[in-house]
């Protein structure tokens, strides 16, 4: 009987980490069947618009579920819903192109410059404090600058080809991957994570007022949908870009609205609820891997010398980040434990004089 209790025990400690890697593999392979699907003339545009309209049905039961306890719905909100569409649309739309551009371990890579923009972003914005005296706070600073020097590094310089397979090998690809269309996509991608940070920001300020996650997730892909469908009626004419006949097309598709939104954004939303929004970031760097393992298997992606050094500049950066924010957590937590402390004995006099 003891030894069930461990056993249970034990998987309830693993189950949050095999969340977070089973995220990462979701993320990995919506970057993967994105560019597969991309590679057949389906545009980022219509893609967006299809991924967002499944995920917004899929979503949809959530709204009508948490009735009883939603808080009221007013314009306020609705502006904020509709300022993450936007943001999430236009992380989306650059993400997708930047893929397109490049590769999958690169774009993977890129996306760990989301923690040093969201810094810089929650310093203007106030969200975070800004002291040149705390260690902590010149870590993150130093580890933001490193992580966005790490991006320029893999970006501008490609270096030679390393991780070769037979398919990397193919002229088309060769063709595919030129030094203007690399630079081209890593900026798309610093484009991304510039809009995904922001996104990071609004989104904490509108859970503030409508903590109701899964309804929040909702009407960004609502809105998301919406204004990607506008776009591509715009921006793709061809009517063939719209075509979802069964194959890649379809299955990149349901893939992304399944697994890309309603799978992934739960889970993460779990474990952040019981482990904390660190233990999820610190999870990032492992998509890297992922990316480059699974993007050389299935799509004959080459990489390069200058991803891999550019890679681990910004996951050094990342981690600097990082252990920054877990420091001033530790100094706020004992600020609040000595607070705590030093009304102990007030409270105890109080006591005892009631008790006379």
């Amino acid at each position: 009987m003891a030894m069930k209790m461990k056993m249970k025990m034990k998987m309830k400690e693993a189950l949050p980490y095999i969340g977070m890697v089973s995220t990462q593999f979701a993320q990995v392979g919506l970057m993967i069947v994105g560019k597969k699907a991309m590679s057949t003339g389906m545009t980022n545009f219509t893609f967006v618009f299809y991924s967002n309209a499944l995920a917004s049905l899929i979503l949809l039961p959530s709204f009508f579920f948490y009735r009883s306890i939603r808080p009221p719905l007013n314009f306020s909100l609705i502006c904020g819903f509709f300022l993450l569409g936007v943001l999430g649309c236009s992380a989306q739309l650059t993400g997708y192109a930047g893929i397109n551009y490049t590769s999958a371990s690169f774009a993977s890579a890129m996306l760990n410059l989301i923690p040093g923009f969201t810094f810089i972003l929650a310093v203007i914005f106030r969200m975070e404090k800004l002291d040149c005296r705390s260690t902590s706070t010149l870590i993150k600073s130093v580890g933001t600058v490193v992580s966005i020097a790490g991006a320029f590094t893999a970006t501008l310089y490609k270096g030679p080809q390393i991780l070769l397979t037979s398919s990397s090998l193919k002229p088309q690809n060769y063709l595919h991957f030129q030094e203007t269309d690399w630079v081209i996509g890593g900026l798309y991608l610093v484009v991304d994570c510039i809009a995904a940070s922001a996104y990071l920001i609004v989104q904490a300020s509108v859970l503030k007022s409508y903590p109701v996650e899964l309804i929040v997730v909702f009407f960004y892909c609502f809105f998301s949908s919406i204004l990607s469908a506008i776009v591509s009626l715009f921006m793709d004419m061809d009517l063939n870009a719209w075509m979802l006949q069964p194959g890649t097309r379809l299955f990149a598709v349901l893939y992304s609205g399944v697994f890309g939104s309603a799978f992934q954004v739960s889970v993460m939303f779990w474990c952040v609820r019981r482990r904390g929004p660190l233990f999820v970031a610190m999870f990032h760097p492992l998509g890297i891997v992922i990316a480059a393992a699974l993007g050389i298997i299935f799509l004959g992606d080459i990489f390069y010398l200058g991803s891999l050094v550019g890679s681990i500049v910004i996951v050094v950066g990342f981690y600097a980040v990082m252990w920054g924010k877990t420091q001033e957590k530790k100094v706020d937590e004992d600020h609040l434990s000595r607070n705590i402390n030093s009304k102990a004995p007030l409270l105890q006099i109080k006591d005892a004089e009631t008790e006379v």
